[in-house]
């Protein structure tokens, strides 16, 4: 009987060694908690035709087993789509994947997200109420009047609560951050839009669009060079809006997540570079490798010890009949 109990706690301990990947990919330190109170997939909806922790109004249409549609390929559309609970982590990761598309050669207006005091509320910016207070970040498909910049255009605001987003010049005079992403609307991939923020560190928007799991940087905002103070009570939601032109705006899937740190040498605790704008990854510990050897070895060990101990144990069973 000692074998088959020597053999089961070699296996043991060959699983607690197996590798875990970590949570946060831009530092081995952080980890995350997903937020379901701010995550969406299908089929976005319960058995009542409602979201738990998310209201929608306006043209917003939701096919249970494809998209959340924030307005039809059709004029003067305006739908949108809010959590009911703020977020409150101080450092969080929103993943977004979308899809701009439509028929024709024009097309417009685009649409945004939000994170802002103000919620579920229809207006003219992208579909939701102006002078509003918090980040909108906003995906721009028309060219108004904005020369020298290509579009799609994406582009970040804070507001104040008392300043009009300047429709007129697609938002030039309220900028804080942005970039041109040509071939962000009718992508052959699935667009995606990652948007990570650490409270008085960092704010950073990567975009997936050119190709499947490779990210572009569109900003990296630091403070407190930059004021990228997320008010404390916001609501995540987007919204969008067609004019004399049209498009599909969907939104296919948001992972939210919370972020928290396990070393001194984390992201959170220390922000980030200001030559890079980005933490490296932490320089990993000598050994590291005959570490891994090691565990990889005691691995085998214990599957072999378990092997054994089961073969045993089995042809015991087998003679203790007769």
């Amino acid at each position: 009987m000692l074998l088959p109990r020597l053999s089961s706690l070699l296996c043991l301990a060959g699983l607690a060694t197996m590798p875990v990947a970590n949570a946060y990919d831009g530092d081995e330190n952080i980890k995350s908690i997903p937020l379901r109170t701010h995550s969406l997939a299908p089929p976005y909806l319960d058995s009542d035709f409602q979201s738990r922790w998310f209201d929608f109004g306006g043209d917003t249409i939701i096919r249970a087993d494809k998209y959340i549609r924030l307005t039809a390929d059709r004029p003067s559309q305006q739908g949108w789509i809010f959590s009911r609970v703020p977020l409150t982590a101080t450092n969080w990761e929103i993943e977004v994947e979308f899809k701009i598309h439509g028929n024709g050669n024009l097309h417009g207006d685009g649409f945004a997200m939000w994170l802002t005091k103000q919620r579920a509320t229809q207006g003219p910016v992208f579909g939701s109420t102006d002078n509003f207070e918090g980040l909108g970040i906003f995906f721009d498909t028309y060219k108004n009047n904005r020369p020298g910049t290509s579009f799609p255009y994406v582009m970040a605001m804070m507001g104040d609560g008392q300043t009009s987003y300047d429709q007129a010049h697609d938002g030039k005079a309220n900028e804080l951050a942005g970039c041109s992403a040509r071939g962000l609307r009718g992508a052959s991939i699935p667009t995606k839009a990652r948007l990570t923020y650490f409270q008085d560190k960092s704010l950073t928007l990567d975009l997936q669009y050119k190709s499947e799991d490779s990210w572009t940087n569109c900003f990296t905002l630091t403070a407190p060079e930059t004021n990228i103070a997320i008010p404390s009570v916001a609501y995540l939601g987007f919204s969008g809006e067609t004019g004399e032109l049209s498009d599909n705006h969907d939104i296919v899937s948001v992972k939210s997540q919370n972020l928290y740190s396990v070393g001194p040498s984390s992201r959170s605790s220390r922000g980030p570079s200001a030559d890079s704008g980005r933490v490296k990854k932490t320089k990993k510990r000598k050994g590291s490798w005959s570490g891994f050897l090691f565990k990889t070895v005691l691995f085998f060990v214990a599957v072999a010890g378990c092997y054994v101990g089961f073969t045993m144990y089995r042809n015991k069973q087998r003679y203790s009949r007769f």
